[in-house]
């Protein structure tokens, strides 16, 4: 998005959430307003829902007025959205198109705006996978270029009885697509042609087994980056090699001070300047904050999420919005200059709210 949507009713912001057919609750892409001041959320009346099935990430193209959003449904699809600025109108662009695979849970734009990278967490038949599609001049989601098949499995039965893609990345000097998978404990490694949208596989970084690798969050300096790691309920700081996209790791810690919970953390941020990374912890219901110190990473604060199962973790104006999946609460928590986090203002409902994005 070229500039933020404002007005005197605060930050617009997007949310995805599962739908009745995609087992949730939600209405697919809905619009609440953030007022910095105060950190309160409301939903915005003049901009009704969108159905869009299993809306379980959202992506904002680079220049044009179009997000996109996963279905996360078996078989996947991708669809687009055009935010018209003139009246604030949220209208589908061209139908969801296919992603080759099952379920996927995540997506970002190719900085240079041709090239839409969907994450295909797979199911019991269909493995993990990477989906490139070619975007139109207008943004719309073109055709299915190539899909990146994942391999592997861990020894957490049930959860990594094979790949399951949950992230895709672009490294912060762009020449490598990372796509964490939490199935196969290994971060892919691919370089996408941008002439052919075809990806070529060139490295698999092999994490910790049992760890279920499931976002990251690169240092800005792209010589660091971070994981959180689902299944073991840590984050791990790995040193990034830029010349070859292949991951060293250096330290971990938990990624919360609650015990005898069973927790999984769900999404990362690291701040600007590089100094302070946050994630969402599912159980324990908190997001912690934590110092990151060359490579190691220090707690220095833990606050409760303002909801039950939080999972997507989005900056926007000096906040972190925590999407609370179980208890459909969309809640904004204020950064502090030393990196804590303030409790959450008045929360917005907003039924099985998984992701948001601020425009």
């Amino acid at each position: 998005m070229p500039t933020p949507v404002t007005s005197a009713d605060g930050l617009l912001v997007l949310t995805g959430s599962y739908t009745p057919d995609s087992g949730g609750e939600g209405a697919g892409l809905a619009a609440v307003r953030l007022v910095p001041e105060t950190g309160t959320l409301r939903p915005d009346p003049r901009l009704p829902p969108v159905p869009v099935t299993g809306a379980s990430y959202l992506a904002a193209h680079p220049s044009l007025p179009v997000v996109y959003s996963t279905n996360e449904t078996d078989p996947g699809a991708v669809c687009a959205v055009v935010l018209r600025r003139s009246d604030e109108t949220l209208t589908p662009l061209g139908d969801p198109v296919g992603t080759g695979g099952a379920n996927p849970c995540h997506l970002t734009v190719h900085p240079d705006g041709r090239w839409l990278l969907t994450a295909n967490y797979g199911s019991d038949t269909a493995p993990g996978s990477v989906a490139v599609h070619r975007l139109g001049p207008d943004g719309r989601v073109d055709e299915l270029t190539d899909v990146a098949v994942h391999d592997g499995t861990g020894p957490v039965r049930g959860r990594q009885d094979g790949s399951h893609a949950h992230q895709v990345v672009l490294s912060p000097d762009g020449r490598f697509v990372l796509a964490t998978d939490l199935g196969a404990d290994a971060v892919f490694v691919h370089r996408l042609d941008t002439r052919t949208g075809l990806l070529r596989q060139i490295a698999v970084n092999r994490l910790r087994p049992g760890s279920g690798p499931r976002h990251l969050a690169f240092a800005p300096d792209g010589t660091r980056v971070w994981s959180a790691d689902e299944l073991s309920s840590t984050l791990t700081c790995h040193r990034y090699d830029p010349s070859t996209g292949t991951l060293t790791e250096v330290s971990r810690v938990p990624a919360t001070t609650a015990r005898d919970i069973a927790n999984q953390p769900g999404g990362i941020v690291a701040s600007p300047c590089g100094r302070y990374v946050w994630v969402t912890n599912r159980g324990a219901d908190t997001v912690a904050a934590f110092r990151a110190s060359g490579t190691t990473l220090q707690p220095i604060g833990e606050v409760p999420s303002g909801g039950s199962w939080p999972r997507g973790l989005t900056p926007a104006a000096d906040h972190l919005l925590v999407a609370n999946q179980n208890s459909g609460t969309l809640t904004a928590l204020r950064v502090l200059p030393d990196g804590a986090l303030g409790g959450p203002g008045l929360a917005a409902r907003v039924p099985s709210v998984v992701c948001a994005l601020a425009l």
